[in-house]
């Protein structure tokens, strides 16, 4: 619900709408999925691991920049016509790349951080480019999910075949198996283990 919701619910992605995803993982791929479903027509996925890449693609991606070896902001730019995305989704949540998603956005774009970032961790922006570059800037706990609300919907998107969520699976594990998938998580090797008993 985290990324979907960030897309749908605090980043308003609507009909003809440019999204760029910065981050591949569960969260932003589930960003993908939303801003796709909610019928933006380009959606642009950035990472620094081409598998993530290629996951991006399955979730409704239109186009994705590996970061490692390119500028992402100049390659955002180039894909919307100079112009930058409409909604930027920060699904990192770590200062380059909020940093990234703040420059990336059309100057009227919204950027959306749903990334946790660590406490200690901060930002500094001129000022003046926050003053002049105008849009917003929002957070996204969860998705700003209402269950009572959102997952009735996603319930019914599953069950319609509209959202295929074991699409988000890398892998089943037995209890035991808990801290070596910790571990692969925190090497961005896996979207999401499941524990199955």
């Amino acid at each position: 619900m985290a990324g979907y919701g960030a897309a749908v619910h605090t980043g308003g992605v609507g009909s003809g709408d440019t999204v760029a995803v910065i981050g591949c993982g569960g969260v932003g791929n589930a960003a993908i999925a939303g801003a796709s479903r909610a019928g933006a027509r380009r959606v642009i996925a950035v990472d620094l691991d081409d598998g993530k890449l290629d996951a991006a693609e399955r979730f409704g991606a239109t186009d994705t920049v590996n970061s490692r070896g390119t500028d992402p902001v100049e390659a955002v730019r180039a894909l919307t016509g100079g112009h930058g995305a409409d909604v930027v989704i920060d699904a990192v949540g770590r200062p380059e790349t909020y940093r990234q998603a703040f420059s990336m956005r059309d100057l009227a774009g919204t950027l959306v951080q749903v990334g946790v970032p660590e406490p200690d961790m901060r930002i500094e922006l001129p000022l003046l480019d926050l003053f002049a570059r105008g849009g917003a800037l929002k957070s996204s706990w969860y998705g700003d999910c209402l269950p009572s609300r959102d997952f009735p919907v996603l319930i019914d998107l599953f069950l319609s075949g509209k959202l295929d969520l074991e699409r988000f699976i890398s892998e089943t594990i037995a209890l035991d198996d808990i801290e070596p998938a910790f571990a692969k998580m925190q090497r961005g090797e896996v979207l999401r283990s499941v524990v199955v008993v």
